[in-house]
């Protein structure tokens, strides 16, 4: 019975462990004083509207569900007249091994890049330091 409890003890510190949290940090290294408009959802919440002055980032951190489903999307603006924009998942379940983790995600002139981070807030094993995942879209008049 001993063995049992023990075994058990340690079934759920490797499932606690396994299951765990994610994030997602927006900065802004716009230039010229731009803010930056942001708005991200998933399937059960809602951040912002919210404005990110020039040189400041908004962090947010959800547990995974347990399937491990978990997805947020983004849509991001720069102004001040917010005429470019991208929408873009901002982060998702790559390998279920290797869930969790914070993504990095900066907002530039040239546009939107992204460093994967572990849960911890260290960098990943094999890093992708920061590299351009999107360009700004321009909105038609």
């Amino acid at each position: 019975m001993k063995n049992f409890v023990v075994f058990l003890f340690v079934l759920t510190l490797c499932l606690l462990n396994h299951v765990s949290g994610g994030g997602v940090r927006i900065a802004n290294e716009l230039k010229f004083n731009k803010k930056l408009w942001m708005r991200c959802y998933s399937k059960d919440n809602v951040i912002g509207p919210k404005i990110i002055p020039i040189g400041h980032h908004y962090s947010y951190y959800f547990d995974i569900n347990f399937l491990g489903t978990t997805r947020f999307m983004c849509t991001l603006k720069q102004g001040p007249n917010y005429k470019h924009y991208q929408n873009f998942t901002a982060f998702k379940i790559i390998n279920i091994k290797k869930i969790g983790g914070l993504w990095d995600w900066r907002a530039r002139e040239d546009g939107i890049y992204l460093e994967k981070r572990d849960k911890d807030g260290h960098f990943v094993p094999h890093p992708v330091n920061p590299h351009k995942v999107y360009d700004w879209i321009n909105k038609k008049k």
